[in-house]
């Protein structure tokens, strides 16, 4: 019997069955729906968090005040970065473009009868360079700003929507712990990091903040919350980190562990890479675990079906059909079965990740190696347990079947 025959003789038993078929091929379906589906969504969070730190600025890297084992240990933000030290790495750094130093607070805006709470960041001129911001509209606090210590403000998109409404909020009035700001410059919606809105926040100048909203906090100097440093280029990153962490263990004294850290988007990446990564094959291998159970559940149906079609087998047997015949036979249909469930199963998988990615901000994507490996491993599954059955009916002697009937 040729191997056409075969197919057409087991995709009729197949639908003369249908739905037992369908049953069959369900753990099929759900176990490639799911692996697809995991792997998508995981890819999807990768590319997701790449964009947010991606946002951060181009080639920056953040100074903050204390260690990581500090930090652990205490709710209380160590006063260990100053203004100096922003100084002097942006003169003495020479891997360094810019600088941007923030001391910010979140406390209460008001304008008119409304107030709200925001976040204030007293800055420099360098910051929407550095942060990569941009001004809509008006200007950024200038360096001149900062020396005069004029009260001026730039104010993000979501804020200005909340005191404003409608209005142009150039050229307004707000207020901040009882002082009055000109608002001079309305910034571009950036978007939520991380879960922190980008757009709520206002930016004044870093010497008004210091000495007239958050005052003199420590004995060193102007504190800062942290340094934004941009390097030259991509490849000056590590040089520069290496050359930071020099110059103020330099400037700090430091004879032990450093009292700052420094920390890069390639760093922030890798771990936020590594940890979506593990979770991505914990989903998807606990996806897989769908396909066993269906490729299990095609292997029972079919010794139920080696047990219904005893007398089909002796016949076909006893008018010269081979074991051979038999075996292409019951393997065929286990293919099909596992084949035709794995199809459906990827369908709906592409459709799942296509669906989160028009509803989430996840950039879910329809990952190729996986709709592959999906549908390679639900075939392979469905042949592996195909096999004991199909060799059941293969070696069945046809007067034993015959007579059994």
């Amino acid at each position: 019997m040729d191997l056409l025959e075969s197919v057409k003789m087991a995709s009729a038993t197949l639908a003369s069955n249908r739905l037992r078929s369908a049953l069959t091929m369900l753990g099929m379906i759900i176990g490639n729906a799911s692996v697809i589906a995991m792997i998508g969504v995981g890819q999807g969070a990768s590319r997701y968090a790449a964009s947010q730190f991606e946002s951060l600025g181009p080639n920056v890297l953040f100074i903050v005040p204390g260690n990581d084992k500090v930090r652990n240990r205490t709710f209380d933000i160590p006063k260990t970065l100053v203004l100096s030290d922003a100084v002097a790495i942006e003169n003495e750094v020479p891997t360094v473009n810019l600088v941007a130093p923030q001391l910010q607070t979140q406390t209460t805006i008001t304008y008119r009868s409304t107030t709200v709470s925001s976040l204030v960041v007293g800055t420099s001129e360098t910051f929407p360079v550095v942060r990569d911001f941009d001004v809509q509209r008006g200007r950024f606090i200038s360096k001149l700003d900062n020396q005069r210590g004029t009260l001026v403000a730039a104010i993000g998109s979501e804020l200005a929507k909340n005191l404003f409404g409608s209005e142009d909020p150039i050229g307004q009035q707000v207020r901040i712990k009882n002082l009055s700001f000109q608002v001079v410059g309305l910034m571009e919606s950036k978007g939520a990091f991380l879960g922190n809105n980008q757009d709520d926040v206002i930016f004044i100048p870093l010497s008004v903040m210091a000495s007239r909203i958050v005052g003199q906090t420590s004995p060193f100097g102007t504190e800062l919350t942290f340094i934004s440093v941009s390097a030259q280029d991509q490849d000056s990153i590590r040089a520069a980190s290496y050359q930071i962490r020099n110059l103020l263990r330099l400037r700090h004294k430091i004879v032990d562990e450093d009292d700052f850290t420094i920390r890069t988007q390639k760093q922030a990446l890798e771990i936020i890479g590594s940890v979506t990564g593990a979770l991505t094959i914990m989903l998807a291998a606990i996806a897989g675990i769908s396909l066993l159970v269906g490729g299990i559940g095609i292997m029972n149906i079919m010794l139920v079906s080696v047990t219904e079609r005893i007398q089909e087998i002796g016949l076909r047997k006893a008018i010269g059909a081979s074991e051979d015949d038999i075996l292409v036979q019951f393997m065929i249909e286990s293919i099909i079965l596992s084949a035709v469930g794995g199809t459906i199963g990827t369908c709906i998988g592409v459709g799942g990740v296509l669906l989160v990615g028009a509803l989430t901000p996840l950039q879910a994507g329809i990952s190729v190696p996986a709709i592959l490996l999906a549908v390679s491993v639900s075939g392979g599954i469905g042949l592996f347990f195909g096999v004991v059955p199909a060799r059941r009916a293969a070696r069945m002697d046809p007067i034993v079947a015959l007579r059994s009937t």
